[in-house]
């Protein structure tokens, strides 16, 4: 079993895994477009945090990271990670491709939280995500350190990718965090 992570996942991993692969799936854009309530803020205040958004372009990439599961390890991970995205997030078997072209693309599970779930914030101005993640904490930790945390993962794993969503809305934080 692989697992693909294109948020926390990249940094934040807490399960076992035999190897991983950076690499993209093609078809979604990444997006700040669903509220945390359990981890990045709570439910009077809730924080945003990524899921996909399927493109109109078929060749969209959004980058990541492919976990490799142990067959003696997925049910264990399986519950563990069903437990952590359960504010909304369900799975999905997508196509990988892997950055190493010695890999050939091979199918994968993502956790993504369709418009349908709940916890589902939809589109914003970037000005007014920011505004929101600026003043939310959670759990996890606050909300701009998971922005921070994710873009410097993606400038760590894929040099040279641009993200212009996470990237645009990293910089309207920088600009407007009290803790900068």
């Amino acid at each position: 079993m692989w697992v693909f992570g294109y948020g926390s996942l990249i940094w934040k991993v807490d399960f076992k895994y035999e190897c991983k692969l950076v690499g993209y799936i093609k078809g979604y854009h990444r997006r700040f477009y669903q509220h945390s309530i359990d981890h990045r803020g709570i439910p009077a205040k809730p924080g945003r945090v990524v899921t996909l958004i399927q493109s109109s372009d078929a060749d969209s990439r959004v980058w990541g990271v492919a976990y490799k599961i142990k067959t003696e390890d997925i049910n264990e991970v399986t519950k563990h990670l069903d437990f952590r995205e359960k504010n909304g997030y369900s799975k999905k078997t997508v196509t990988f491709h892997p950055q190493d072209v010695n890999h050939k693309p091979f199918e994968l599970t993502l956790y993504v939280a369709t418009e349908e779930n709940e916890s589902f914030a939809g589109p914003a101005s970037i000005e007014d995500i920011a505004k929101q993640v600026v003043s939310c904490t959670g759990p996890s930790g606050s909300n701009t350190e998971y922005v921070y945390n994710l873009a410097a993962a993606m400038r760590s794993i894929a040099p040279g990718v641009t993200d212009d969503h996470l990237f645009a809305l990293e910089e309207a934080i920088r600009s407007i965090d009290p803790e900068l």
